[in-house]
């Protein structure tokens, strides 16, 4: 078992702390229902043979079918997969999904590959999965440099193999191919709508409010877009490359068209001084709100005790390991958790999926509005265990999610009905 997975499932046993569960529950999320490894062996451009392993995990699906993206890195690994596919679990109980969580991968640095490569790398992979994935059994979406043009791939790939057009095995699609309009914002804008809600009970004036995005990709960009547009003040954002600090604030979306003008956010315009640093640096730097919207494991028990935020919104998967969750906590910062925070992207995604199986689809005020009626419910409801049990806003989140799925677990009969 890997740190990571190791390192997720330290949540679950926190939250069974607080909940009478049958014995039946924590021996179900033990483990993953099942992972399989593939090797894909593709032509490449030059005439060569390459092979990329690849990894499906389905963790759990007592409450529907498994529901997960695909994402290409060179750091994939069998440990990553499996604990963003635990962590895809507990976020869709958390918004009360009809899904379980999986999760995929390849281990491929995607900017080497052609076009042409990556289409046939995506096509090999749902040759790969074929028999794994499926409308009513497992759901893959795009995660980290994978796109909608990827899933169109890997969706037509699908449909080539069963014989029929099946548009709901995969969400985030184009939408000429069966995607749902929001899809693209979706993920910022549930962040958006949790931090809104909340903002009494956290304590936030929005025209007084500093913010921090790290990672200035679609999810970091779209909800530093929606915050500023509201009177929120951008003073930082970073991508892989640079990372900006300004305190008298930017607008992310002059700094967004400056990155697509030069390639680069060096250079990007404010309203005063502008500090180029380093990403870890940023993290560091001084705001009310922190948004880690970039990879895990950014935030431990070495640098938390240096962040300056009050409070820390996890728009990125995992970004906070448990040491620098602890060393937060320690310091009376509030962190509204990934579970919850980023579960705009799978919600908009189930959408697309009743969209795509009715074969009707949404305006665009439908799906926010949709959105915003599931995200807020569930962010009241986290905010209200937290102050109930008097934890954490990540420990209620699991709490949450773990009852839910508890009462699906037990619905089938626990240790108490069989031994009764």
């Amino acid at each position: 078992m890997g740190q990571l997975f190791h390192e997720a499932r330290k949540r679950l046993k926190q939250a069974a702390k607080y909940l009478e569960l049958d014995p039946d529950v924590l021996e179900k999320l033990k483990y993953p229902k099942e992972t399989l490894a593939a090797s894909l062996l593709i032509r490449m451009d030059d005439g060569s043979r390459r092979s990329f392993k690849a990894w499906r995990c389905r963790y759990d699906d007592t409450r529907g079918p498994t529901k997960g993206g695909i994402r290409y890195h060179p750091s994939v690994c069998l440990d990553e997969v499996m604990a963003l596919a635990f962590w895809m679990t507990f976020k869709c109980a958390v918004v009360n999904l009809p899904y379980g969580g999986a999760k995929g991968g390849v281990a491929v640095d995607a900017s080497s590959l052609s076009k042409s490569e990556l289409e046939r790398l995506s096509r090999a992979y749902v040759k790969a999965f074929a028999n794994f994935i499926g409308p009513d059994r497992d759901i893959p979406a795009p995660d980290m440099y994978t796109n909608a043009m990827i899933m169109g791939w890997m969706a037509d790939e699908y449909s080539a193999i069963v014989g029929q057009p099946s548009p709901a095995v995969i969400t985030g699609k184009p939408l000429q191919l069966g995607g749902s309009l929001g899809r693209d914002d979706a993920t910022g804008r549930g962040g958006y709508y949790v931090l809104r809600h909340l903002e009494k009970d956290l304590g936030v004036t929005p025209e007084k409010a500093r913010v921090i995005v790290q990672g200035f990709g679609n999810v970091g960009y779209h909800c530093a877009r929606m915050l500023h547009a509201d009177g929120y003040r951008i003073v930082g954002v970073s991508d892989s490359q640079t990372a900006l600090y300004a305190p008298d604030g930017m607008d992310p979306l002059a700094v967004r068209e400056h990155k697509k003008r030069t390639g680069s956010l060096r250079g990007a315009p404010a309203h005063g001084r502008m500090q180029e640093t380093s990403n870890k640096a940023l993290l560091e730097q001084e705001c009310d709100i922190l948004v880690p919207s970039a990879m895990e494991n950014q935030i431990d028990a070495q640098n938390a005790p240096n962040i300056q935020a009050r409070i820390v919104m996890e728009m990125a998967n995992g970004p906070i390991t448990p040491g620098g969750d602890q060393a937060l906590n320690n310091k009376g910062v509030i962190v509204i958790p990934d579970i919850l925070a980023n579960a705009g992207g799978v919600t908009v995604s189930y959408f697309e999926w009743v969209q795509n199986k009715a074969g009707y689809y949404w305006t665009l005020p439908d799906v926010h509005a949709r959105l915003q009626q599931i995200m807020e419910p569930e962010a009241r409801r986290v905010w209200d265990i937290k102050l109930e049990k008097q934890i954490d806003m990540r420990t209620a989140a699991y709490v949450h999610a773990l009852d839910r799925i508890a009462a699906a677990v037990t619905a089938h009969g626990g240790k108490a009905y069989f031994s009764s």
